[in-house]
């Protein structure tokens, strides 16, 4: 069982990969631009999409990052170092009517002026952009400096708009947007390490499986398979296998969080870690809880199923709220947090649907036993 769970996360690690990778190719452009290569960006969501002509050393190249009306964002290539002081950069956002423009800027320092002038390689042409369902999209031509076509290519984002262009974050993403990237071949390394996005993205989703698609799975079947008596004893089985199984899932993730936590010194996600600790000290109780089970006669049951109950419900709403704060936090195409979205909706439909089944199937049920009984007393299948 446990590796084939492993497989599982595995496989949806690599589809989750393929699908940044296919999404990334297959963007669409207002201008109806096309590029022969595309990047999908290790943070801030965003994308690099160019074609190279090797033959005069330029690029034609698209840059695309998700960011409210009111914030902004920005790409460009440091000819001096990897780091953003140095860099010249293309910076797209938005005036009070909509309107949206790029300034090009060199930043000479974590605290540049942002004069808009010429950049430290040449511009062919003026530098578009655009904002269209929440996403920004830089278009430019550049000469390649030096006619190398490897280059350190930085990317931001940040809060604010044409002529107060806000502070970033100084922690998280926004210090590990930096790529070597090499506009012929399309290989690249950067300060967020491939091997690092991977990790990031097995926690990811050995969480959001785990503590949002399983334990929840698991509670359904127990709160409403129950109340069908063809189902007993299979609805305990299965209840049992999702949890147990959502357990060792999310123990994993939670554990691979707390690697990647000690392995980024000065970021930390206080809320996010704090409350993935919260879940993995319910979900732990929840197993004692088994452990410790009264048999249904037991005057203890009665108090147990509180106990049970409240600390399971408790678990599955702060899964919920943690899975979104990271998404927030590895902001991921949009597309994965729409999913999400949906699978949860699935959830309580379905949870909606079958709540008022079985509360229809208990009534009748309670009803019948009472008719059939002379003292008026019950004997049916409750909500325990």
């Amino acid at each position: 069982m446990a590796w084939q769970l492993l497989a599982g996360v595995l496989l949806l690690q690599l589809a989750a990969s393929a699908a940044g990778q296919q999404q990334c190719l297959s963007a669409t452009f207002q201008n109806g631009q096309t590029f022969l290569k595309c990047n999908p960006l290790p943070v801030l969501g965003a994308s690099l999409h160019w074609t190279h002509h090797a033959e005069n050393g330029t690029a034609d190249v698209a840059f695309r990052a998700p960011q409210q009306s009111s914030g902004w964002v920005a790409w460009g290539i440091n000819t001096r170092g990897t780091t953003m002081p140095g860099s010249s950069v293309f910076i797209a956002s938005q005036d009070g009517s909509g309107a949206v423009s790029v300034l090009m800027t060199v930043l000479e320092n974590t605290s540049p002026s942002l004069t808009n002038g010429s950049l430290s390689f040449d511009v062919l042409s003026p530098p578009t952009a655009d904002y269209t369902n929440g996403v920004y999209t830089i278009f430019a031509t550049i000469a390649l400096p030096n006619n190398s076509t490897t280059q350190n290519t930085v990317w931001q984002a940040g809060p604010g708009s044409t002529g107060n262009v806000g502070q970033h974050a100084t922690s998280g993403p926004n210090v590990q947007s930096m790529l070597r990237l090499d506009f012929s071949s399309g290989q690249s390394t950067g300060t967020a390490s491939n091997s690092r996005l991977h990790r990031r993205n097995i926690h990811g989703i050995l969480n959001a499986v785990s503590w949002g698609i399983l334990i929840p799975m698991g509670a359904m079947i127990a709160r409403y398979l129950r109340v069908f008596e063809a189902a007993d004893p299979a609805w305990f089985y299965l209840h049992i296998t999702c949890q147990l199984s959502g357990y060792i899932l999310g123990v994993a993730g939670w554990a691979l969080g707390l690697k990647l936590g000690s392995e980024s010194k000065g970021i930390t996600y206080s809320a996010h870690r704090n409350i993935g600790i919260a879940i993995f000290c319910l979900a732990t109780l929840q197993v004692f809880a088994l452990l410790l089970r009264p048999d249904k006669k037991n005057k203890y049951r009665f108090y147990w199923n509180i106990y049970h109950h409240s600390v399971g419900y408790s678990a599955i709403v702060l899964a919920a709220v943690n899975i979104f704060k990271g998404l927030d936090i590895l902001k991921p195409a949009s597309g994965w947090k729409r999913s999400y979205i949906a699978i949860l909706a699935t959830l309580a439909g379905v949870a909606l649907l079958l709540e008022a089944i079985t509360w229809v199937i208990v009534l009748r049920r309670k009803k019948s036993d009472k008719s059939s009984s002379p003292y008026g007393a019950t004997n049916g299948n409750g909500r325990a």
